[in-house]
């Protein structure tokens, strides 16, 4: 089974990337907000109290948001493989992710991660902000806090990966499609 974490600052491109490497190698996507969304929907126990920590306004337990991914795991045993967006972001969950992994008998094949220079991000994630509605996408200081932020928190997730042998790092600049050609390869190369 090949699974992959797509990794990158926000505006480096995972959400448009990862269609393409779902589509290449038949991967089932794994987005922790698709994942939230469609279990509150279907109100199953997870999504009733990933929504009640939700409506306080509170994040969701890691192990919620494990039970989810692991409840994915089990509706498609069959799948090829599965790619992981917006998860884990911290080592702990990179931690849970893989014991979750090892009990499917399967793990983690690679962390993609997209380097993408900041002026970049910031140019790219305010012309999102001109046609997504998204609020966060408009203001340069909201956006310069969110790259911040992922430096800090979420960026010493290369470092996890790094160590057992599974960073890729992918130059994220470039068209759309040469970013593509660079993930494909760095996969086809595992």
């Amino acid at each position: 089974m090949l699974n992959l974490v797509l990794f990158g600052p926000p505006g480096a491109g995972k959400g448009t990337q990862a269609e393409y490497l779902i589509k290449d190698f038949d991967l089932n996507h794994v987005s922790t907000g698709d994942l939230l969304r469609s279990e509150i929907a279907a109100e199953t126990e997870l999504g009733l109290k990933a929504k009640a920590f939700m409506d306080n306004g509170d994040l969701v337990p890691d192990e919620v948001v494990i039970g989810m991914i692991g409840s994915k795991l089990e509706a498609n045993k069959d799948a090829k493989g599965f790619i992981f967006d917006g998860f884990p972001r911290t080592v702990a969950q990179a931690q849970a992710l893989d014991q979750l992994l090892t009990d499917h008998s399967t793990s983690v094949a690679a962390m993609l991660s997209l380097e993408v220079e900041k002026e970049e991000l910031m140019k790219r994630l305010l012309n999102r902000g001109l046609t997504s509605g998204r609020s966060d996408d408009q203001d340069s200081s909201i956006i310069e806090n969110r790259i911040n932020n992922y430096n800090e928190k979420t960026a010493p997730l290369k470092d996890f990966y790094g160590a057992q042998s599974k960073l890729h790092s992918i130059e994220g600049q470039g068209s759309i499609e040469e970013i593509a050609k660079r993930l494909n390869d760095a996969v086809k190369s595992l």
